[in-house]
């Protein structure tokens, strides 16, 4: 088995969240998305759609797009479309809050005889809150959430949740929940 070491970053928010993690280069792309959820913290409560170059991968929607615009991602592995290292693609969840996130791939690394994949290594800091309200809402939300004396201050602690801490990052709690689900997990 190939196995590809990703790095996605979100993009528009400093300090930057990211995450780094290896799986196969086998991956489908539907696959894929379901990982980068996990990964990143997020609920996939919303639309998705993957940019490379000029072509666009995802769930064609036929009462939006033209056939053939979003080309089918269970159809299509993660090798053609970060073909070696150093590719980039782009990931866009949410098309309301238009969270942008760039997909690296940093190396190309031999599978460990008892490799569990997808498997994270590294990363840092919370992912927002879903509907936040994309960049400028979740830096507002920031600056509330550091103030206990701002107006809005109980209603967005509530509303993040009282467990919300921006920068807090478990590679143990990903990689727990990576391995709940069975569909994406490969054993060596």
């Amino acid at each position: 088995m190939i196995i590809y070491r990703i790095r996605v970053s979100l993009l528009d928010i400093r300090p930057l969240i990211w995450r780094r993690f290896e799986l196969s280069s086998q991956t489908t792309l539907k696959q894929f998305h379901r990982i980068l959820q996990i990964v990143m913290g997020w609920g996939n409560y919303h639309l998705h759609e993957f940019l490379v170059g000029t072509k666009r991968y995802g769930i064609p929607d036929p009462d939006y797009d033209d056939p053939g615009d979003v080309i089918v991602e269970s159809k299509i592995v993660l090798s053609e479309v970060l073909p070696s290292a150093g590719a980039e693609i782009s990931y866009v969840y949410d098309f309301g809050d238009n969270w942008r996130h760039l997909i690296a791939l940093e190396e190309i690394v031999p599978a460990l005889p008892e490799g569990e994949y997808p498997q994270v290594i590294d990363g840092a800091r919370s992912c927002p809150p879903e509907d936040s309200g994309g960049t400028t809402g979740y830096a507002n939300l920031l600056e509330v959430l550091l103030d206990p004396a701002h107006d809005e201050y109980e209603h967005m602690h509530m509303w993040a949740g009282e467990k919300f801490n921006a920068e807090v990052f478990s590679v143990k709690d990903i990689n727990r929940r990576l391995r709940r689900n069975r569909s994406l997990s490969a054993k060596l």
